[in-house]
């Protein structure tokens, strides 16, 4: 959906949240909001009339006809968590985007302090923050980022303990309070995680995913747009098996414009930039020096979400349970998988070389290893 197609460009002589109008007479009314003077440090906290929920009431944009409609929730409020409820609103594709976390006041700040940018971004998305999924019930998607986040020299399996203990608490909660929601999870170790949240929802596996292959394949096209000398949307790659040291990037679907990637780069430049793909995160907690990557992320979540709330039928590469493709079955691994108001429509067979083939199966076999190693649910 693009931006055009869901809200008109600013009209010349437009303020920046719309035309100027007004339905006041010249003198002030004794209910009108609070003056400006109040919003001074120290002055007095708004009214609940003039709160956001209670003026907006139900959503406008359903009055208005445009083609709005159910509730996106983002569990966690970090740098990823926040920049992907950001993301949602935007896309005005939703009647309210919710943001959830545990620590008291910090999603409804965020929340707020990202409403008051729909005016200038020209969205009508709701956003609200609370501590409680519950207060998020009935949601349509459920994205999953909460977690302890990597920190230099750390490796993603390192956070399975502490990352299992809160992705099975959320995923309990989402069974109780949403339980027709498609949810995607974020949170690291990837892999094991989706598998976690799948097992504790108790949900049909085409409703549970993890984003991990849009992002690796983002990167593999940016960086290697770079080596080219063209426009990153020029790339064209998908990144299956797992979010880590087992990523497999099939060369032989990799194409620049319509061209096979490997006549445009040679081998060693090639293998340099699925490596460097492979250590991106790495490198960019590295040198962020604390917390890690955010922007990317998010964008390549909104993008899975908002493939499924369209309805569009995109295949995109996820972290899906295999159903038999590949030689693969009930595993949860990255595959090409195409995505509609269901969630996961079917996995997508791509013609693979026979080596990448093998580097998927292998990657695959790890992932179960490891998944049999997380303590039962």
């Amino acid at each position: 959906m693009s931006s055009e197609s869901a809200t008109s460009r600013r009209r010349a002589g437009d303020s920046v949240c719309g035309p100027v109008t007004s339905s006041h007479p010249s003198s002030t009314p004794t209910d009108a909001p609070p003056s400006g003077a109040l919003y001074r440090r120290g002055a007095p906290v708004v009214t609940e009339r003039v709160r956001v929920e209670r003026v907006l009431g139900p959503n406008p944009a359903r009055r208005r006809g445009e083609n709005r409609t159910g509730r996106a929730t983002v569990v966690g409020a970090g740098h990823v968590g926040a920049t992907t409820a950001l993301r949602l609103a935007e896309a005005d594709a939703f009647d309210e985007v919710v943001l959830v976390d545990v620590v008291p006041g910090l999603a409804a700040g965020l929340a707020l302090d990202l409403w008051h940018s729909s005016g200038l971004r020209r969205f009508a998305t709701r956003l609200r923050g609370t501590t409680d999924l519950a207060e998020a019930a009935d949601s349509d998607f459920v994205v999953v980022t909460a977690g302890r986040a990597r920190q230099p020299g750390m490796s993603r399996t390192d956070l399975t303990a502490v990352n299992a203990a809160i992705v099975g608490d959320v995923s309990e909660n989402i069974r109780l309070h949403s339980p027709d929601a498609i949810v995607i999870v974020v949170t690291n170790p990837l892999d094991e995680m989706t598998h976690l949240a799948w097992q504790t929802t108790g949900f049909p596996a085409p409703r549970v995913m993890g984003m991990a292959g849009v992002l690796d394949a983002a990167r593999f096209c940016a960086l290697a747009a770079l080596a080219a000398g063209e426009r990153p949307d020029a790339v064209q790659a998908v990144a299956l098996g797992s979010h880590g040291d087992e990523m497999v990037i099939p060369l032989s679907q990799a194409r620049i414009g319509a061209e096979a990637i490997t006549r445009r780069l040679d081998v060693a430049t090639l293998a340099a930039l699925v490596d460097r793909t492979r250590q991106s995160g790495a490198e960019v907690v590295k040198l962020l020096g604390k917390g890690s990557a955010y922007f990317a992320p998010a964008a390549a979540v909104a993008a899975m979400v908002l493939a499924m709330a369209n309805d569009t039928g995109e295949v995109l590469p996820a972290c899906v349970r295999a159903d038999g493709a590949y030689g693969l079955d009930g595993v949860y691994v990255g595959l090409p998988a195409r995505l509609g108001a269901a969630g996961v429509v079917e996995v997508v067979e791509l013609p693979l070389a026979p080596a990448e083939l093998e580097e998927l199966r292998q990657a695959a076999q790890r992932i179960r290893e490891r998944v049999g190693e997380l303590a039962p649910a």
